[in-house]
């Protein structure tokens, strides 16, 4: 799995969104699903790329609460 086309995947996935401003709420059970991995790689990787300053991870303030990821 690599973690750049994981990067590209999500990168595409907030970019289509249609929130203002823009975000996606992700599942990595269903993401580790459409490439075959474990969901706790995807995971890794997630915060690999958080760590590296190329996604942001908030918590929405309202109901229902999801974790969801935007660009920088």
């Amino acid at each position: 799995m690599e973690k750049e086309l994981l990067y590209q995947r999500v990168q595409s996935m907030i970019i289509s969104s249609a929130k203002k401003p823009k975000y996606s709420a992700l599942s990595t059970v269903k993401i580790a699903d459409l490439f075959g991995v474990k969901p706790d790689i995807i995971e890794d990787m997630l915060q690999e790329l958080i760590n590296e300053g190329r996604l942001r991870k908030d918590k929405l303030t309202e109901a229902p609460n999801y974790e969801v990821y935007s660009l920088p």
